[in-house]
C-alpha cells in the first residue's frame, strides 16, 4: 500500500492545476494520469482563450507547461487508468491497474469523453472515416469532403479546424440555429468551406469495411426528405459523457454521470472532492477546468488541516 496526502485522478488542466495547488499547500499528491494523459488539451492544436498567451498555445504545450509547473512542486505521476476505488472506508484507496494506493483525500478530475451518434454502423467505421477529434484526424482527410455532426462549440471548433485540409465541410444540425457562442459562429458563416445543413438528423452511413465511409443518409426532421449524400470522413460534435463509471457506487452523480458537487468542490463524501468536466455539463472550457482544480486543491487541504486538528 502506498500512501499519500492526495491522490488526484486525471491529468487534464483541473488535476494539473490541482496538483500545483496541493504542492504549494505542502502536500505529497501523486497524479494517476490516465491513459492516454493530458484530458483533451492533448488533442487541441490551438487554444487561443487560455489568459495569458496573447498569441495562443498549443493544447499539448499548455499541458506540458502545466505538467513541469506540477512536477516543481513535489507532484508524483503514474500513468495508469484507475481500475477501482473505496471511498467507504478512511483513508480512501485508488487501485491503478493492480497497484494499490491510499490517501487522505482524492481530487476527481477524469473529465468527459466524446460521444458518438447511436447507430449501428458508426461502430462499423470508427477510425475508418469516423473520429470525435479533428485535431487528430484531420491531417488525413486533404482535399476531402467532410461532415461534422452537431451545432454547439464543439462541433463549430471542429468544423473550423477541418476547413485547413478539406475542400469541403459541412454542418448537420437537427434545429434551425446553432448552440456554439456567436464568436465561434461568426468565424463558421465567414468561412466558404463550410456549409450548415439545417433541421437533419442522420439516418445511415455508408460505405464498405474495405474502403471506409463513403457517404451518409440524412433525413429533414421538418419535411421527412430523404437524402444521400457523398462523404470522405464524419466527425462527431455531440458532446460528452462523463468518466465516472468507477465512481459509480462510491459518490452521488446526477442522471447524465456527472458528480454532483457543493460548496465550490465538495463530492457527496467527505475528504472527495471533484474538478473539471466531470463535473461540469455546461462550460467545459480549459480555464473553467483549471479554476476548479484550484478550488478542489484548496478544498482538500483545509479538509485535510481540519482533520489534523481533530
Amino acid at each position: 500500500m502506498k500512501e499519500r496526502d492526495i491522490i488526484i485522478i486525471g491529468s487534464g488542466p483541473a488535476g494539473l492545476t490541482a496538483a500545483i495547488y496541493c504542492g504549494r499547500a505542502g502536500h505529497k499528491s501523486l497524479v494517476v494520469e490516465g491513459v492516454p494523459s493530458g484530458g483533451q488539451l492533448l488533442t487541441t492544436s490551438e487554444v487561443e482563450n487560455f489568459p495569458g498567451f496573447p498569441d495562443g498555445i498549443s493544447g499539448p504545450e499548455l499541458i506540458e507547461n502545466m505538467r513541469k509547473q506540477a512536477e516543481r512542486f513535489g507532484a508524483e505521476f503514474v500513468m495508469k487508468d484507475v481500475t477501482s476505488v473505496d471511498f467507504m472506508s478512511y483513508p480512501f484507496k485508488v487501485n491503478a491497474e493492480g497497484d494499490e494506493y491510499s490517501a487522505r483525500a482524492v481530487i476527481i478530475s477524469t473529465g468527459a469523453k466524446a460521444r458518438y451518434l447511436d447507430i449501428p454502423s458508426v461502430e462499423v467505421f470508427k477510425g475508418k472515416g469516423i473520429s470525435a477529434c479533428a485535431t487528430c484526424d484531420g491531417f488525413f482527410y486533404r482535399d476531402s469532403i467532410l461532415y461534422v455532426i452537431g451545432g454547439g462549440d464543439t462541433a463549430v471548433e471542429e468544423a473550423i479546424f477541418l476547413t485547413k485540409f478539406a475542400k469541403e465541410v459541412n454542418i448537420v444540425h437537427r434545429r434551425d440555429q446553432l448552440r456554439a457562442e456567436k464568436y465561434m459562429q461568426d468565424k463558421l458563416f465567414e468561412n466558404p468551406k463550410i456549409h450548415v445543413i439545417w433541421d437533419s438528423v442522420v439516418l445511415d452511413i455508408v460505405g464498405t469495411k474495405e474502403s471506409g465511409v463513403q457517404g451518409l443518409i440524412l433525413k429533414n426532421v421538418k419535411t421527412d426528405e430523404v437524402t444521400e449524400r457523398p462523404a470522405d470522413g464524419i466527425f462527431m460534435g455531440i458532446g460528452h459523457s462523463p468518466a465516472t463509471t468507477v465512481f459509480k457506487d462510491q459518490i452521488v452523480l446526477d442522471e447524465k454521470g456527472y458528480i454532483i458537487c457543493t460548496d465550490g468542490a465538495k463530492t457527496s463524501v467527505e475528504g472527495v472532492f471533484a474538478a473539471g468536466d466531470v463535473r461540469d455539463p455546461q462550460f467545459r472550457q480549459a480555464v473553467a477546468a483549471a479554476g476548479t482544480g484550484c478550488k478542489a486543491a484548496i478544498e482538500a487541504d483545509r479538509f485535510l488541516r481540519d482533520v489534523l486538528t481533530k
